[in-house]
């Protein structure tokens, strides 16, 4: 059986070499998950210090500390945004065009950035309203960027370095959560310098700086300057060619774009472009997007969903678990500006040492090993780490602090040269071109669902850190990542095959038929 003929534009894309334009859509697409990560990170550095500012209790033998509700709702809001923004603007990406939607998403991260640290007016309900508003449409904006971003540098990439580029897109990931780290415990250190004060234990009153609401402001507004920065480029860059071809149906103008920015020569195959278009004009709602795609599409819904509970729950919980392994001082025995930078210091930590390395793993080995294993083993060994953290969760607390720290980075490590990494990879390759940015919105959004689990349940088995709570809800997260162990079965394996190859919109599906 023979395929039909390609498309000249697309052949030329798939076997182009590595060029300098590669480079910048990378680094331009990876700007917006830097801001991402800053942005939706840089609140667990933050929280703690709202609660000593806002739920300040002199008669209280501990500092003032967020209530349950108030905590899940600054963490979680943006969450809730970044789901609904995942949607909207995975829709809008093959509605209208990836590059039409994808500057508005910058747009909303720098002004809401900037929102999140202003007031409208002086009580904490004002205070934690305003936070809440803006955050929830920080995160409209950051959901917009995972659908756009993915979909985008797969449809601009070769076939041979296509999942190493989209890895290295979302790696900027990593880089936006040390950076959340760095920043906070950098400029808590700084304020620390310029306002020492008593720990709590000695001086209730006075433990908290004056300056120090000017400081989570100021670490939650600096998220605003990656986006502005990035927003020239991002207008610059031309739509992709697989949109322009298979959505607008204009080859000829797909060619022309392309031959501004890669050092190809494209020919325009208009009269081949009908015989691509008429085997891939079925919708997501049919009976032939389910019997092409649907088992991928419960496959990446499904892992991206039980991976998202285990990261988010390690990303915006280890303020918790970071005095049981000794990183950070009791809340009592410190002021509220030297518990921000201990909490800052090891979360930088962490991210440096486990979070960091994991992603670029990733990108160098998954066209090498493929996203299919990387995933496997991702799931299967954080499964493992977190299985014994929890059954040995006192005994490590109270006696093996380095071990504990080891295991609980490792399980970031393969969180991150594993599913964290592979499930945003997937999505941009399995699905055709017309749906490719709503089939990834619909598993990002999954994924943002089990983070917002992630952050409104167990989180609140680790609030008030306790011991037997902190145990269940680590094994309950290895009983997820198992989940998503086998739930991976569901998808295949796309390395060094081109997007149309995967999809079947090389017309290979109508000579079957006939």
């Amino acid at each position: 059986m023979s395929s039909s003929p390609s498309l000249a534009v697309l052949d030329a894309l798939d076997s182009a070499r590595t060029q300098w334009y590669h480079v910048t859509a990378i680094v331009i697409a990876g700007m917006g998950f830097f801001t991402d990560a800053y942005d939706l990170f840089c609140i667990s550095t933050v929280s703690k210090l709202l609660g000593r500012i806002y739920y300040f209790d002199e008669s209280s033998s501990k500092p003032g500390k967020l209530p349950l509700t108030v905590n899940n709702l600054v963490i979680g809001v943006a969450l809730v945004g970044t789901l609904m923004g995942q949607l909207v603007f995975g829709w809008f990406g093959d509605k209208l065009g990836r590059k039409r939607v994808y500057g508005v998403t910058l747009i909303l991260m720098a002004v809401c950035a900037v929102g999140s640290g202003l007031s409208f007016g002086r009580t904490t309900k004002a205070v934690i309203g305003t936070l809440c508003f803006f955050r929830f449409w920080l995160g409209f904006g950051i959901g917009g960027d995972y659908p756009l971003s993915a979909t985008i540098m797969s449809e601009y990439a070769n076939k041979k370095t296509r999942g190493a580029f989209i890895a290295a897109v979302f790696a900027m990931q990593g880089v936006g959560i040390i950076f959340a780290g760095l920043v906070s415990m950098t400029l808590s250190g700084l304020f620390l310098h310029l306002q020492p004060a008593p720990a709590y234990v000695a001086d209730r009153k006075n433990s908290t700086q004056p300056d120090a609401d000017f400081l989570w402001r100021i670490v939650l507004m600096l998220g605003a300057i990656p986006a502005v920065a990035t927003f020239y480029w991002r207008m610059k860059m031309p739509e992709t060619a697989r949109y322009t071809a298979f959505i607008a149906g204009n080859a000829k103008q797909a060619a022309l774009d392309m031959n501004k920015v890669l050092d190809v020569e494209l020919d325009a195959d208009q009269d081949k472009l009908s015989r691509f278009l008429s085997s891939n004009q079925y919708p997501l709602l049919s009976f032939e997007f389910l019997r092409r795609h649907g088992l991928h599409l419960v496959g990446t819904t499904s892992t991206w969903f039980l991976l998202d509970i285990a990261f988010y729950s390690q990303n915006l919980t280890q303020k918790d678990i970071f005095p049981a392994i000794h990183l950070t001082s009791p809340a009592d025995q410190v002021n509220a500006l030297r518990e921000m930078f201990e909490t800052s210091r090891a979360m930088f930590l962490i991210a440096l040492v486990g979070t960091f390395p994991g992603y670029w793993f990733t990108v160098l080995f998954i066209e090498k090993l493929g996203r299919f294993l990387i995933q496997l083993v991702g799931f299967f060994m954080m499964s493992v780490f977190m299985l014994i953290l929890g059954l040995k969760y006192e005994y490590l607390k109270n006696e093996s602090h380095m071990l504990f720290a080891a295991l609980y980075g490792l399980t970031f490590f393969f969180a991150n040269f594993g599913p964290n990494s592979t499930t945003f990879v997937l999505p941009a390759e399995l699905f055709p071109t017309r749906v490719r940015s709503t089939c990834h919105a619909l598993s990002a959004a999954a994924g943002k669902a089990g983070a917002i689990v992630g952050a409104f349940v167990v989180q609140s088995y680790t609030l008030d850190e306790n011991t037997s709570e902190i145990r269940r809800a680590l094994i309950v997260l290895a009983f997820t990542n198992m989940l998503g162990f086998f739930c991976t079965f569901l998808v295949k394996e796309t390395k060094g095959l081109s997007l149309e190859e995967i999809s079947g919109e090389d017309g290979r599906t109508n000579e079957e038929k006939a």
